[in-house]
């Protein structure tokens, strides 16, 4: 990910200092930044409370921290009945689109680190939970505002159906289908359902605050 991100920034025209650090311990002085922002990643930290003290730290008065994608705890239960109804009726869905089951090497599953996503997710939250973590640090104006629901649930069917053919074999109208018609129920989910919806209802939670 560093990698892809050097040569971002170069081939915009920016330059950056890269580091690698645990969030509960960073190495950067008092003070630093204007902006502490992340994508699903607050549900990998072990210690929250310590992250969050570091990210509080590292602000300038006024600063901002931001963090998105993450997971709800309703969102996780959520994302299981899509999965299992795509499973049984996978079957049915390749036949109709002409793909042929994959063919799944054991090998490569373990090479590719699937089964490390249990050990690895280590967090899932109700908006209570990153306010807190917040509150704790001494930041205000914390907002927790929830993202998807329509475009979860159509996201993780469409997923496991193409994950039960071979990627070749699903073709390019069924690609095409399911982008748009995620995007679309994403613009419903964004202009309908986010702004009346509790937050703790949809997949992912975003989090921001201000230190004063």
């Amino acid at each position: 990910m560093l990698e892809p991100l050097k040569q971002n920034a170069k081939s915009l025209g920016l330059k950056v200092k890269i580091a690698t650090a645990e969030a509960e311990t960073l190495p950067f002085a008092d003070e630093s930044f204007d902006l502490v922002f992340g994508h699903a990643v607050l549900h990998h930290i072990p210690d929250l409370r310590r992250a969050f003290s570091e990210f509080a730290r590292v602000l300038r008065p006024g600063g901002t921290v931001a963090f998105c994608g993450e997971p709800s705890r309703y969102g996780d239960f959520l994302a299981a009945i899509p999965k299992r109804t795509a499973l049984l009726t996978a079957p049915i869905w390749r036949r109709l689109v002409g793909a042929s089951p994959r063919d799944f090497d054991a090998e490569a599953a373990e090479h590719n680190g699937h089964d490390l996503e249990p050990e690895v997710d280590v967090h899932a939250f109700s908006p209570g939970d990153l306010r807190r973590f917040c509150d704790e640090s001494s930041f205000d104006e914390v907002s927790v505002k929830g993202e998807e629901l329509l475009a979860s649930i159509h996201g993780w069917t469409v997923r496991t159906l193409e994950a039960s053919a071979e990627p070749d074999e699903v073709p390019w109208a069924w690609r095409r289908f399911a982008f748009r018609s995620y995007l679309a129920l994403q613009r419903l989910d964004n202009q309908v359902l986010e702004p009346r919806l509790p937050p703790q209802l949809f997949y992912n939670l975003l989090v921001s605050a201000r230190k004063p």
